[in-house]
């Protein structure tokens, strides 16, 4: 039987179909094994389901008889993929089964933070409770209904927020590097442009792009200060697709309205200058994190490694 390493606790309900077929590894009394157990545990495994942690050229070369790297997620920056296709090593991830709770978590960031939805939550748990009722006109939000939402990254997750912004009554812009068949764009209703013209023309702009070179610093100052001074910005793709320090300022001098962001740059740390800021909502990178996403993303995790080793392609084969 083939051994598989699970380095994170998944719901049982997740992990049923890998034991069916694999010896399972898995964290049996905390939640995750440590680097250290990791490499300590991976060089007698066949697959490894990666999980919250880099798998860099040491863990691929401490895997002396891993086959492949089933990535639990859909994005794969945290593994070198130029390195583990150069050892022979498939990786895999599940873009399918994030989509919907993905997508969830862009329209919660965007609710709450156009209708100042945490700031009046955190103002009525405080001493300025009382003065909350009397200064209502302090924290008038904006609607969505009507504005224009500029979407980066048309894909899965990209169109399922569309979907979300047509029964919102939002006008929709979306640009990548090549433009969708026209069959998709009337599908989500989304109208393609430039990069330039949706920043320029968005009042909420979305990002769910991959980090890659090409996407690394994607908003960087100049592609900021081409935004409305009244827009916002959501990110639930990688942190490092914006410019975080260039972001900051806007923010503090009020260049951009506002923003709600799930990732970060240099995630676990969040900069104390984004903590301090009153129009921006932050949440700990959760946009998978319902049990339904979880449960799915599991089996479709466990479908790339049953069926490589059964000797067919996996479904969501990245290298």
């Amino acid at each position: 039987m083939k051994k598989i390493l699970v380095s994170y606790t998944l719901p049982e309900e997740g992990i049923k179909p890998l034991k069916k077929h694999f010896e399972v590894i898995s964290p049996t009394d905390k939640h995750s094994f440590s680097r250290e157990e990791i490499l300590e545990k991976i060089p007698e495994v066949d697959g490894y389901l990666a999980i919250n942690v880099s798998v860099d050229a040491d863990i691929i070369d401490a895997a002396s008889n891993l086959k492949i790297i089933a990535n639990y997620g859909v994005g794969y920056d945290s593994i070198d993929v130029e390195y583990a296709t150069q050892k022979g090593i498939i990786v895999t991830n599940t873009p399918t089964a994030v989509t919907e709770a993905t997508a969830e978590t862009a329209f919660g960031l965007m609710l709450a933070v156009l209708r100042n939805i945490t700031y009046c939550d955190r103002k009525l748990r405080s001493d300025d409770s009382d003065f909350i009722w009397g200064m209502l006109q302090q924290h008038t939000g904006h609607s969505i209904y009507g504005k224009t939402l500029g979407i980066v990254g048309l894909g899965r997750i990209g169109r399922a927020v569309a979907r979300r912004a047509v029964t919102f009554g939002m006008n929709t812009l979306y640009y990548q590097r090549n433009r969708l068949f026209d069959h998709f764009e009337r599908q989500v209703s989304a109208r393609y442009v430039s990069l330039d013209e949706l920043l320029e023309q968005s009042d909420v702009v979305s990002l769910h792009t991959p980090l890659t070179e090409s996407t690394h610093h994607l908003l960087g100052a100049a592609e900021l200060d081409k935004m409305k001074p009244s827009a916002y910005l959501i990110n639930t793709a990688r942190g490092p697709v914006i410019d975080e320090q260039a972001l900051i300022k806007r923010l503090q001098t009020g260049k951009l309205a506002g923003a709600g962001l799930d990732v970060f740059e240099e995630e676990p740390h969040i900069p104390d200058e984004l903590l301090q800021l009153e129009n921006v909502v932050l949440t700990p990178h959760i946009g998978t994190e319902t049990i339904e996403a979880r449960i799915a993303m599991a089996h479709e995790a466990a479908l790339n490694l049953v069926t490589f080793f059964e000797g067919t392609p996996p479904p969501h084969q990245v290298n």
